[in-house]
């Protein structure tokens, strides 16, 4: 009877883990980062430089939904425009600004400011399986030094906003379909360091959740390695301690390592710490050693990240530290869900080992062999 209802957890668990392994393996290939803009506004007026995925745009997928093209409505209208050359994506974009226009807000004083569409640069097609990063040049004219602020429809997705040209310009991270703060012109005064620190904060989850599932899929590891709490805390420790040190040093340029050398090894360390859960049965003195070598690799991902976003010059440390606090906090948050919906109710029975923990960790196991597979192809 308790062999039968062991089985039957065990096969439980298999199919839940085999419907996250298909619901998680498509992402890597069409995820796309927050959108960024950044603005100049002087006394007459004000220059936007958006850097965006115009293929996104053009196919109408509703990125406030997630941020993976391969899930979405017309993700096949997306593939056949990444396939399109530069010429031909320009030519559909420029029929069609008049519309994206209207999706686009600037206002200032409660007046909404004319945007003029200066060109589009659109990359060579290059690798499809890669998202094509464009840039859209704008330009509107403004009446007066009142602040301005700026908002896009929600299904293009979330956005970071910096103002360039003053040396405080406010950076913010907006979600979808959210107002910024007010932007002043040159010469007036923009947010301070704790805005800028919570504001980071915002970007730093962000990019754990939703949109950092390697990470995500490292710390379930962790998680899932033993059932005491004092291991995870060596563990986890280690993992911050580690990636902390190195998103400073990549942040302020000590280290550098491109993406193609990264994102491979994380994709290891995921794979080596799921053959650790089923194999090692005892927590040793190496093991948050080797963690805090894997974290390492991780802070260099998480430095590549923020290095896109862009630091703001005034505010550069106070911008790093909120981001790793918002890292931190997505961390937590993933190990607080694990131990709420999984960890609480089954980790003091006999059977958590053979029937929850391994069969879990045997799929973040393939999750990272697929993704390191699809990441050195």
């Amino acid at each position: 009877m308790l062999k039968c209802k062991l089985k039957r957890t065990s096969n439980l668990f298999f199919i839940i883990a085999i419907f996250l392994c298909m619901k998680f393996v498509p992402l890597t290939a069409h995820e796309l980062s927050p959108s960024i803009l950044d603005l100049t506004v002087s006394p007459k007026t004000v220059q936007l430089k958006i850097r965006f995925s115009v293929e996104a745009m053009l196919a109408e997928l509703d990125l406030s939904k997630m941020s993976d093209t391969g899930l979405l409505e017309n993700a096949a209208k997306y593939d056949e425009l990444r396939n399109l050359k530069p010429d031909q994506i320009k030519e559909r974009f420029y029929n069609r600004w008049p519309t994206f226009a209207k999706y686009i807000q600037l206002n200032q004083s409660g007046r909404a400011v004319a945007l003029n569409l200066q060109k589009l640069s659109v990359p060579d097609v290059g690798n499809i399986e890669l998202t094509r990063i464009s840039h859209l040049y704008v330009e509107g004219k403004i009446e007066n030094n009142e602040p301005i602020v700026f908002s896009w429809s929600s299904s293009f997705g979330p956005i970071v906003v910096r103002q360039l040209g003053v040396e405080n310009g406010l950076t913010q991270f907006l979600a979808n379909g959210d107002v910024s703060d007010p932007i002043f012109p040159i010469g007036s005064s923009g947010n301070g360091k704790f805005d800028t620190f919570l504001d980071y904060i915002v970007v730093g989850f962000d990019h754990i959740i939703p949109k950092g599932w390697d990470h995500i899929i490292f710390v379930l590891g962790l998680f899932f390695f033993s059932t005491k709490l004092k291991p995870l805390i060596w563990q986890i420790s280690a993992f911050t301690l580690a990636h902390t040190v190195t998103l400073a040093l990549g942040s302020f340029g000590y280290i550098k390592i491109v993406p193609e050398i990264v994102e491979p090894l994380i994709a290891l360390s995921i794979i080596y710490i799921s053959i650790e859960n089923i194999f090692i049965k005892k927590f040793t003195s190496w093991r948050p050693i080797v963690i805090f070598a894997f974290g390492m690799l991780h802070g260099l991902g998480f430095a590549s990240v923020l290095g896109e976003f862009g630091l703001p010059t005034g505010f550069f440390v106070p911008a790093l530290l909120g981001f790793n606090v918002g890292v931190e906090l997505g961390q937590l948050s993933v190990v607080l869900i694990a131990f709420i919906s999984i960890g609480y109710w089954l980790n003091k029975k006999n059977y958590y080992n053979k029937s929850v923990a391994h069969p879990i960790s045997a799929i973040i196991g393939l999750i990272g062999a697929f993704w390191f597979i699809e990441r050195v192809i």
